[in-house]
């Protein structure tokens, strides 16, 4: 497999891996520059040269993977009989940098609900590195045509018509972060209900005013869950100080605070 469909492989998968790249190149090598390989944690494509070259990068770069690294590498190896690694020796007399880039599983977010304040946050979401899931049960709102203007985003976009859009929650990534704004109230109530009898989501999101939260917090208690569950529902959602009733105004304000979230759990995970 060529190492670009590798990585788009674990991209798909959400799971995470290292690129690993021959940079320099003095002298004889195996491998000339450019030379590269994608290493999981289980599996691995392409190579650098093999040898002990090639272990000395697969472990450095399952260390990697087992530290939750986020930064970039340089490794300089050396290969002659003086150059000795845990490997052994690789005699071709010359020496070699590689750059390891960790690919990590990058965030999902779903969007439930893709009328005019929901596409304008998914073109907002979908130029950032992440997965995008847009949910709804009105298949005009989810046509090639509309969502057309996502087609150049970094982010990648998987669309979900479903007639019952609280069935999708099954089928988003674990710790997806789920933001509620569909045209009916009732079906904002059940995702959000759903929702909190789901185990694998990331932050629950609601879109709408004090006093519409206010009746769902009431309906949530009476559907049986606890204050503690009910308290996992954030809403209404955006930035309060970011006022304006216009979906491009609302969709920054939201953009902006899932973001903030969104970095906070990179600096925990960097910490």
């Amino acid at each position: 497999m060529h190492w670009i469909a590798a990585v788009e492989l674990l991209r798909m998968q959400r799971a995470a891996g290292v690129l690993v790249t021959v940079v320099e190149v003095r002298g004889h090598a195996p491998r000339d520059a450019g030379a590269k390989m994608v290493i999981a944690k289980d599996r691995s494509w392409g190579s650098v040269g093999g040898g002990n070259l090639e272990e000395t990068a697969v472990g450095r770069a399952r260390e990697m993977l087992a530290s939750g690294g986020a930064a970039p590498e340089q490794l300089t190896l050396g290969l002659t009989d003086r150059a000795r690694t845990e490997h052994g020796r690789q005699c071709c007399g010359g020496e070699v940098t590689v750059l390891f880039e960790p690919l990590p599983v990058v965030p999902a977010v779903a969007i439930f609900g893709v009328g005019h304040v929901g596409l304008e946050l998914a073109r907002i979401l979908v130029r950032h590195d992440l997965e995008l899931h847009l949910v709804d049960s009105r298949a005009d709102q989810l046509t090639p045509v509309r969502l057309a203007c996502l087609d150049d985003g970094e982010g990648a976009v998987r669309v979900h018509h479903s007639p019952v859009p609280e069935l999708a929650l099954g089928t988003v990534p674990a710790g997806a972060h789920v933001l509620v704004m569909t045209h009916d109230h009732a079906e904002d109530f059940a995702i959000c209900d759903a929702a909190l009898r789901c185990h694998h989501l990331g932050s629950v999101g609601l879109i709408g005013s004090a006093s519409k939260w206010a009746r769902f917090q009431r309906g949530l208690l009476v559907e049986g869950h606890d204050e503690a569950a009910v308290g996992r529902i954030h809403s209404p959602i955006g930035v309060p100080e970011l006022s304006g009733k216009e979906p491009a105004t609302i969709a920054v304000s939201v953009a902006a605070d899932l973001l903030r979230l969104l970095a906070a759990e990179r600096a925990r995970a960097d910490a």
